[in-house]
C-alpha cells in the first residue's frame, strides 16, 4: 500500500462514515436500529453492488466481529444504570442461560422435524439465532421509556447471553458437543460464565480504586484508561483463565459505570463514539461478507420459518420458563419476549461455522442474514406502540439528571456537573430545599448564556447546569440526593435514586 492508495481508502472510509452518521438520524425517526442501513451500505459496497469490493474472509470477519462486540459491550455496561440492573440480574442470568437453552431446543426441533435439516445444522441455527444483540437492544430500548426493571433485564440478558451461545456454536461447529456430551457442555458453560463474571468483577473493583486515587495528567486519559481496563478484562479472562471474555468485560464495565469516576460523562461520550464506530464497521463488514446473488427463495422461506420459531414460539417459551420463579406479570413477559432483538450477534456467530468449514455453513449465514434484516424491521418500530398498549412505560423516565465528576485533588473534593433535563422535579426547587449534606455547596448556576453564584433562595429551572463542590467522602451521598429530588421533588427521601426511603 502506498500513500496514494491510502488516500483513496481514507476518502472512501470518511464518505461511508458520514453516510452512516446521517443514517442514525433517519432511522431514529422510525424507531429502527441503524444496523439495517449499515448492512445495506455493506451490500452496496460488495461485489454484488456498485462498490465491487470483494470480501469473503470468514475468519477475519469472525475475529473483527468479536473485537467490535467487546467495544459494544463496554459501552453498554458503562451506560447501564446499576440501580436498574441489580434487582433483575438473576432474571437476566436465567434468560441468558435457561432461556437460551429453551429457544435453541425449540428452533432446533422446528428446523429438524419441520424443515428436514440434519441435527448439526438445526442446532447451529437455534444457537446462532437465539441470543439477543446488545447493540440493537441498547440503541432501541434507550429511546423507549419502559420501566427500569424491564430495561435492566433486557440489557443484562443481552450482555450475558453471548458467552454460552459462542461456546455452543463453536463446539457444535467442531463436533465436540457430540463427542463429550451435554453434561460436559453444561459444566463448561457454568464455569466460563461464573469465573468470567468473577474475574470481571475483580478487575473492575481494582481498577475503580486505582483510577480514583491516581491523578492523571489530562482529562483525555481517563476515557482511554477505562476502555483499556475493559479490553484487559476481556483478553485476560479469555487468554489467562480460558473463560468467557464477554461476561468479564460486561461485568467490568458495569462496575466502572456505577463508580462515579472522574470525568465520567467525558468517558461515556468517548466510549459511545468508539462503540458507534465499531457498530458501523461491524455491520458494513457483515454486509460485505453477504452475497445477495447466493440467496435463493428457499433460503428466504427458511428464514421466515426459523424467524417465527425463534421470535414467537421459542422466545415466548424461553421468557415464560425463565420468568416463572420471579412471578413476572404477563404484560411484562410479553414485552420482554417481543423486545428480544436480533442484530450483529447472530450474524457474527454465523461466521464461526463458516470459518470452521462446516457443510452448508454459507446457507446458515444467508438464512441468518435475511432473518435479522426482516425481523428487526418488524420488531423495532413496534416497541413504542407495544409498550404503551401493555402499560409498561416508566412515568419517571424524564426525571433523570446527568452528573459528571471532576476531581479537585488539592482540596480532597469533587466538582459535580449537573444538568437538569426538562420535566425534572429539580425545576422549581430552591437551593436551600435540596438539603445537601453539610459541607456541600452549589457554587455556580449556568442559565442560558449567563452564569451566577446562587443563594439559598435561588429557584432552579429546567435546562440549568449546576456546579456542585462536595468533599470526596460525601460525593456519593450528594449524587443520591440530587437524583432523588430530580425524581420525586423536594420531599424525596434521602436514600435511593428512585426518590423513596430504602428500608
Amino acid at each position: 500500500m502506498d500513500v496514494a492508495e491510502l488516500d483513496r481508502i481514507l476518502l472512501a472510509g470518511a464518505g461511508v462514515l458520514l453516510v452512516a452518521i446521517v443514517a442514525v438520524r433517519l432511522t431514529g425517526r422510525f424507531g429502527l436500529p441503524s444496523l439495517l442501513i449499515y448492512l445495506l451500505i455493506g451490500l452496496l459496497l460488495g461485489d454484488s453492488g456498485p462498490g465491487q469490493i470483494h470480501f469473503e474472509d470468514a475468519q477475519l470477519a469472525h475475529a473483527l466481529g468479536f473485537a467490535a462486540l467487546v467495544v459494544i459491550l463496554t459501552e453498554g455496561g458503562l451506560t447501564t444504570r446499576w440501580n436498574e440492573v441489580r434487582p433483575v440480574m438473576p432474571l437476566g442470568v436465567v434468560l441468558a442461560t435457561l432461556g437460551v437453552a429453551v429457544s435453541v431446543g425449540v428452533v432446533a426441533c422446528v428446523a429438524h422435524f419441520g424443515l428436514g435439516l440434519d441435527w448439526q445444522l438445526a442446532v447451529l441455527l437455534g444457537a446462532v439465532t437465539s441470543p439477543t444483540d446488545a447493540a440493537a437492544v441498547f440503541s432501541v430500548l434507550r429511546r423507549v421509556p419502559i420501566r427500569p426493571r424491564l430495561r435492566g433485564a433486557l440489557e443484562a440478558e443481552s450482555g450475558l447471553n453471548d458467552a454460552p451461545t459462542v461456546l455452543l456454536v463453536t463446539l457444535v461447529s467442531t463436533g465436540e458437543v457430540g463427542e463429550k456430551g451435554l453434561l460436559h457442555f453444561s459444566g463448561l458453560v457454568v464455569y466460563e460464565l461464573v469465573v468470567g463474571a468473577l474475574f470481571g468483577f475483580l478487575i473492575g473493583w481494582i481498577s475503580v480504586g486505582v483510577i480514583r486515587r491516581v491523578a492523571l495528567g489530562s482529562a483525555g486519559l481517563y476515557p482511554l484508561a477505562v476502555l483499556s481496563v475493559a479490553i484487559l478484562s476481556y483478553a485476560g479472562g479469555a487468554v489467562l483463565l480460558h473463560v468467557s471474555g464477554f461476561a468479564a468485560v460486561y461485568v467490568t464495565s458495569l462496575i466502572l459505570g456505577r463508580a462515579e469516576l472522574p470525568h465520567r460523562m467525558a468517558t461515556r461520550s468517548f466510549v459511545d463514539g468508539i462503540a458507534w464506530l465499531a457498530q458501523i464497521g461491524l455491520f458494513v463488514m457483515l454486509g460485505l461478507l453477504a452475497s445477495p446473488e447466493r440467496i435463493e427463495w428457499n433460503d428466504v422461506l427458511v428464514a421466515l420459518v426459523i424467524g417465527i420459531a425463534v421470535t414467537v414460539v421459542g422466545r415466548f417459551a424461553s421468557v415464560a420458563a425463565s420468568a416463572a420463579p420471579f412471578r413476572l406479570p404477563w404484560k411484562e413477559q410479553t414485552f420482554i419476549s417481543w423486545a428480544g432483538l436480533r442484530g450483529a450477534v447472530p450474524i457474527v456467530l454465523a461466521t464461526i461455522p463458516l470459518a470452521e468449514d462446516v457443510p452448508q455453513a454459507d446457507r446458515i449465514f444467508d438464512v441468518v442474514f435475511v432473518l435479522v434484516f426482516l425481523f428487526t424491521l418488524l420488531q423495532a418500530p413496534s416497541l413504542p406502540w407495544l409498550a404503551k398498549r401493555l402499560k409498561v412505560l416508566d412515568e419517571n423516565a424524564s426525571y433523570e439528571v446527568d452528573i459528571d465528576v471532576a476531581p479537585l485533588e488539592s482540596l480532597g473534593a469533587d466538582m459535580l456537573q449537573v444538568f437538569i433535563p426538562s420535566e425534572s422535579r429539580l425545576a422549581g426547587v430552591e437551593i436551600g430545599e435540596l438539603r445537601l449534606p453539610a459541607g456541600v455547596s452549589v457554587s455556580l448556576v449556568i442559565r442560558g448564556d449567563r452564569a451566577f453564584v446562587p443563594d439559598l433562595r435561588t429557584v432552579l429551572r429546567a435546562a440549568d447546569s449546576l456546579l456542585v463542590v462536595a468533599p470526596s467522602p460525601l460525593r456519593d451521598q450528594t449524587v443520591r440526593r440530587l437524583r432523588a429530588v430530580s425524581r420525586a421533588g423536594r420531599l424525596a427521601g434521602w436514600f435511593g435514586e428512585r426518590g423513596r426511603e430504602q428500608h
